[in-house]
């Protein structure tokens, strides 16, 4: 086995007589206590110097991105200006387009009615109106019938209408001013229903 000194200390003789002297490799004199501080402070002043380097360009690059970021946000706040104008204009739109739906459909409340009645006293024998009038809620029909059982089957047709609701007789009664044949005048309420 070969061994070799790297301490660069003579190993005594009386070992072995015929070795050969160990290598050894000297550094020298590394210098002074001026030079080894003035390493350090260079080496400290490199690392230094390149983490300010690197800093440096970490910041601008964050910068770059922030300009690049408030550039788009700009450009969003207009985009999103514009789409909050234009859903405004929509809202506003629709808003038109239901008070003309709304008034189309109230346009059609009369007609519905007078329709419904008029369908009604056509499909039911021998009964006449003289008068009607819509209070809102209810409506007043005052009419003449030659019958009492035209009078009740008027109430059933207009009952089967699905139009009314809770239809009562105010009154009737035999008319005396005809004397050809037997009248009967009447006065009906009824109710408006939901359709």
């Amino acid at each position: 086995m070969i061994r070799i000194n790297l301490l660069g200390i003579a190993k005594p003789k009386n070992r072995r007589a015929g070795a050969p002297p160990a290598p050894a490799i000297e550094i020298g004199d590394v210098g002074s206590p001026m030079v080894k501080v003035l390493v350090a402070v260079l080496l400290a002043a490199a690392v230094n110097g390149y983490e300010w380097y690197y800093l440096n360009h970490k910041a601008q690059t964050i910068a770059s991105k922030m300009a690049v970021a408030e550039q788009e946000n700009r450009e969003l706040s207009d985009v999103k200006a514009k789409y909050l104008e234009r859903q405004k204009q929509a809202d506003n739109y629709k808003r038109r387009v239901d008070v003309i739906d709304q008034l189309r459909a109230a346009q059609h409340g009369p007609v519905n009615l007078l329709n419904t009645i008029g369908d009604t006293i056509n499909g039911t024998e021998a009964v006449w109106l003289s008068t009607m009038k819509d209070t809102g809620a209810s409506i007043d029909i005052q009419g003449m019938a030659l019958s009492a059982d035209a009078v009740a089957n008027l109430i059933a047709n207009l009952q089967k209408t699905g139009y009314f609701k809770n239809i009562e007789i105010k009154e009737t009664y035999q008319d005396d001013q005809v004397k050809n044949m037997q009248a009967f005048q009447f006065t009906l309420t009824c109710e408006k229903g939901k359709s």
